[in-house]
């Protein structure tokens, strides 16, 4: 199957599980739950939505310079500017395709900055593992923090909601052993027959490259930094979604659990489907549904608070589209000067 077919069935899955999702948040909702919907859309306060735009803009700058941080060990010194116009571009593609931003982000430093990109692949890799990490610690806290209300949701809800029958008692331990077993002789297999061959020989050098990217977040001299940079990102990310509560005054009382649930939940639809379409809005309206929020307007909100992200992420993307080759491009053979200053230049 050719790369272009296989990327447009993914993007036509991917965006089907969106409709589909929508679709079960809105079929069941009675006439006067449909019009509640519309009606919000309606009297919300958008302008309130523009600290949250300004902190989700933070947010971003905040990713790219912890992303430098990463690149540094590996003996370069990216620019920030074409850092963040990368990132930018990531988060633009991923609406088009998932997980194509990845690639996307790793392409566009590897090719103004001139470093190997299966080293910037590794660096990737590293810094989603712990994002990854985060998004378990800031679940966990938020179901500690209101194991009465949250917590139930999330065992009733989430552990409890697909019901894996066919698996159940002795067969899911067989089940697990022989598929581990199946993969053991197969890979044995394999190995075996490909050890010898330039493929093999290419694939380790592959692998020892992405393997040293990977290793740049025990190398990386500032670690206290990045972990700094990683709780302002996730504490923007909480003041985007707490902002966005006052957009509505139904939701202006909600406190900072309500917030921290929906960040929570929501990062976890964001995952799930292309850009979060469908999952994001589905998750916000159950979450915020357990704080008496009625069903229209906790659907409403998910979208309004979605459309706010999304918006700008397109502008920004497309902004670093256009700049990108225009900044980057040499001036009498002299390497370009970058806008962005990053704190900690001074520091090699």
């Amino acid at each position: 199957m050719s790369s272009p077919v296989r990327n447009l069935l993914k993007f036509v899955l991917f965006l089907g599980l969106g409709i589909l999702l929508i679709w079960l948040a809105v079929h069941h909702l009675d006439q006067a739950q449909r019009k509640q919907i519309d009606q919000t859309f309606r009297i919300a306060d958008y302008r309130v939505l523009i600290p949250a735009l300004v902190a989700g803009a933070a947010s971003h700058l905040v990713r790219s310079l912890r992303w430098r941080l990463l690149l540094r060990p590996l003996d370069f010194n990216p620019s920030l500017f074409n850092i963040f116009c990368a990132v930018m571009t990531g988060y633009l593609a991923n609406l088009a395709l998932p997980r194509l931003g990845e690639i996307t982000r790793c392409a566009v430093v590897a090719r103004y900055e001139k470093i190997p990109v299966t080293k910037v692949i590794g660096t990737m890799i590293a810094e989603r593992s712990v994002d990854l990490i985060s998004l378990a610690l800031v679940v966990t806290a938020t179901i500690l923090l209101q194991l009465g209300l949250v917590g139930n949701f999330f065992y009733r809800d989430i552990l409890q909601g697909p019901k894996w029958e066919v698996l159940s008692g002795w067969k899911f331990p067989v089940v697990l052993g022989v598929s581990l077993l199946i993969l053991f002789f197969l890979l044995r297999w394999g190995f075996s027959r490909l050890r010898h061959t330039m493929a093999w020989v290419r694939f380790r050098l592959l692998v020892i490259e992405v393997l040293d990217g990977l290793d740049s977040l025990r190398r990386m001299r500032h670690k206290t930094w990045f972990l700094i940079y990683t709780v302002l990102l996730w504490m923007l990310y909480f003041l985007m979604v707490y902002i966005g509560f006052f957009c509505l005054k139904t939701t202006s009382h909600l406190g900072i659990g309500a917030a921290l649930s929906v960040l929570a939940f929501g990062s976890i639809g964001m995952i799930l489907t292309q850009g979060g379409i469908g999952a994001y809005q589905l998750l916000v309206q159950r979450t915020l549904t357990l704080y008496g929020v009625g069903v229209g307007i906790a659907y409403a909100l998910g979208w309004i608070i979605w459309l706010a992200q999304t918006l700008l992420v397109v502008v920004l993307g497309f902004i670093s589209l256009v700049l990108l080759p225009i900044i980057n491009r040499p001036a009498h053979g002299q390497t370009p000067a970058h806008s962005l200053e990053d704190p900690l230049s001074g520091r090699p």
